[in-house]
């Protein structure tokens, strides 16, 4: 089994399902953490667009992928208070392939995803959906990790033209997975000063 994963950070549901009584508020993580590149902007930083504690300036005006946009915490009731992006530092949602999960996580605390409760969380998703070809990806700025049922490996800086491919094959104990990049052509949006 492989896939071949989109680094694509952004995710644009058809309709999507918000649990009731849940609001950004304050929270504007997905400003900061996820790639968007109708606004050529980098992961893990900010949007050029995002106001602090008001929001986005160009809100009327978004881009398709702002506007699409809603995080597994606002869409998932069983993720309690405490997955709530400005409170857990990264921003969990499934890429645009519709598949692989996404943790994005601002790079001013890199090992926020993993401390309890998210990491066990986190490794569980891992274990269930790889065997269905279902991937768990952080991303922190440029750098990409993978989560894998066997261990989490550090592939580096992935850009949007990369192609993530994850393979599986028996080993001894179960299966063993392997990760390779295959670098594209683009080179990677300058960040913003």
């Amino acid at each position: 089994m492989s896939g071949i994963v989109e680094t694509s950070d952004t995710h644009q549901p058809d309709e999507p399902r918000l649990v009731p009584g849940r609001a950004c508020g304050t929270c504007m993580m997905c400003c900061k953490v996820p790639q968007i590149d109708e606004l050529n902007k980098p992961a893990g930083v900010w949007c050029q667009h995002a106001i602090n504690g008001r929001g986005c300036n160009i809100y009327d005006t978004r881009p398709s992928p702002c506007r699409a946009f809603y995080c597994s915490w606002m869409q998932d009731a069983g993720l309690g208070p405490e997955w709530k992006p400005d409170r857990s530092k990264f921003v969990v949602y499934v890429q645009r392939n519709g598949v692989n999960l996404q943790v994005a996580v601002d790079p001013k605390f890199p090992n926020a995803w993993t401390k309890e409760p998210y990491y066990a969380q986190i490794k569980k998703w891992a274990r269930q959906g790889a065997d269905g070809g279902q991937f768990v990806f952080v991303r922190i700025g440029p750098r990409m990790l993978v989560v894998l049922p066997d261990r989490d490996a550090d592939i580096g800086r992935v850009d949007a033209a990369d192609q993530v491919v994850v393979s599986r094959k028996p080993g001894p104990t179960g299966f063993v997975y392997d990760v390779t990049v295959k670098r594209g052509e683009n080179p990677p949006p300058a960040a913003s000063p």
